[in-house]
């Protein structure tokens, strides 16, 4: 279950950062098994390729892992461990968030370094 949505968040990553590491994308692939292949968030996030896809598809696939735990008896055996998945998952959700968030911040100070540079070294 939440193993399908870290699998294919790696895959996004492995897209977004330029890892090309046929073992490691075949292993993602065979943790997905035939998910990779249904239609919806999951496939659509392993199929990312910018940051803003990454985390907008991640976070639609989590919607549809909590439709799935809703639908779940409150004395099912599993209970326990499905929330611990929506923990978990919740937790990269937070983390994928902050990086996004430091790395727009990096880039917007970006643009205040190249001002200041201007200041120290005025165009002519």
């Amino acid at each position: 279950m939440a193993c399908h949505e870290l699998a294919a968040l790696r895959l996004a990553l492995m897209n977004v950062l330029g890892v090309d590491d046929a073992a490691e994308r075949q292993h993602e692939l065979a943790e997905l098994g035939s998910a990779a292949e249904k239609p919806g968030p999951v496939r659509s996030l392993m199929q990312a390729r910018d940051l803003a896809g990454v985390q907008r598809f991640f976070e639609a696939s989590l919607v549809e892992l909590q439709e799935r735990v809703s639908a779940t008896r409150a004395d099912d055996p599993k209970m326990p461990y499905l929330r611990s998945l929506l923990v978990l998952t919740k937790s990269v959700e937070l983390e994928l968030r902050r990086q996004n968030e430091s790395l727009q911040k990096l880039w917007r100070d970006l643009e205040e370094v190249h001002d200041f540079t201007h200041e120290i070294y005025p165009r002519d």
